[in-house]
């Protein structure tokens, strides 16, 4: 099957250009070809397809067929792949992403992946992208953490038997939520070549205890996937872009010299109403961004350090038990501030 092959770069561009997709979850309701078609008029030259009762469902019968038909779409449209596997309710209509590798039984999810990964492979995807989940309350840290790293092992062999890159995303309230997390996973899978890491943007402004630009350049090496939003310290929640705190000139100046040529995919999880809108808004403001002239490259962004950040606060005023209670958070002047994760279904997957 012919690999989809991304759209030519614009007369005058040079290698730096940065190469913009959207995620297929911020049009969930759309038909997939029509959202695809939506997507490249705008011109984004990429897709983040999250695999999904409505998008391509890998549990649905005639996959093959539709594999193939999605293939020729991707290929008229000009469009380049990644796979994302964040279903709500794909695998568990009643709780939502279970179950997760960290799960009793994680069968259903590593059938997921793996599907996932031949998938990816058929379509010729960049990338195909998973995380660890939420850690079940019932569920030891030590014999969580053991069966992500198991779980993850077979992901890593389907990879390689594939030939796909696999990009692990940090989660912020997962039990990988951030960079540090990812090299220790990393580390003892034994650092395999094809396990590569999927960076959100706004996860770094979340809590990573680095600028921006400087969560770009840690992970450089192994960044295989990025997706891209606006956000606020300590508040997991997926913004349009100049609603939250990033300074996206240097993130996106950061991306061009660490050499990253994969898709930068906007991730707006919770904009399906208003896709198209929201899509047209966002490639304006991506591409305004990247042709202004970054004077803070160097050190852009907000610098802050970890605190402890206390109880996890959901919009209906309950607490998230699930989510690790402490979270690195913002060094403001009063560093008192709870993490705060206003909806929980706003977590991007």
């Amino acid at each position: 099957m012919t690999a989809p092959q991304p759209r030519a770069v614009p007369p005058g561009d040079d290698h730096r250009t940065l190469r913009f997709g959207y995620g297929t979850n911020g049009f969930a309701n759309h038909r997939l070809d029509d959202a695809l078609a939506v997507i490249a008029d705008l011109g984004y030259v990429g897709v983040a397809l999250t695999l999904d009762h409505d998008h391509l469902d890998p549990f649905a019968p005639g996959l093959t067929h539709r594999i193939a038909a999605v293939a020729r779409r991707l290929s008229t449209l000009g469009l380049a792949v990644v796979i994302e596997t964040g279903a709500r309710y794909l695998l568990d209509p009643w709780h939502k992403h279970a179950p997760t590798l960290l799960h009793d039984d994680p069968t259903r999810r590593i059938e997921f992946l793996r599907r996932a990964v031949r998938i990816g492979a058929d379509l010729g995807a960049e990338a195909v992208s998973f995380w660890a989940g939420v850690r079940p309350g019932s569920v030891p840290p030590q014999t969580a953490w053991d069966r992500l790293v198991a779980g993850c092992a077979t992901v890593v062999d389907a990879a390689d038997a594939a030939g796909v890159s696999l990009g692990f995303e940090p989660e912020p309230g997962m039990l990988v939520e951030d960079i540090a997390g990812w090299r220790r996973l990393r580390a003892a899978l034994g650092e395999p070549p094809r396990f590569g890491i999927t960076l959100d943007i706004g996860h770094c402004r979340c809590l990573e205890p680095w600028p921006v630009p400087r969560c770009v350049h840690e992970v450089a090496e192994h960044l295989v996937n990025v997706q891209i939003d606006d956000m606020r310290r300590g508040v997991h929640e997926h913004l349009e872009f100049g609603t939250g705190e990033i300074d996206f000139p240097p993130a996106l100046t950061a991306l061009r010299d660490a050499g990253y040529r994969g898709l930068v995919a906007v991730e707006l999880p919770r904009d399906s109403h208003a896709a198209p809108a929201v899509a047209a808004r966002s490639i304006d403001f991506l591409r305004a961004a990247s042709t202004t002239t970054a004077s803070a490259a160097a050190t852009g962004g907000h610098t802050a350090g970890p605190v402890d950040g206390g109880t996890v606060t959901r919009a209906d005023g309950g607490t998230e038990d699930e989510v690790p209670a402490r979270i690195l958070c913002s060094a403001s002047a009063d560093a008192t501030a709870d993490v705060r994760y206003p909806d929980t279904d706003r977590r991007v997957e």
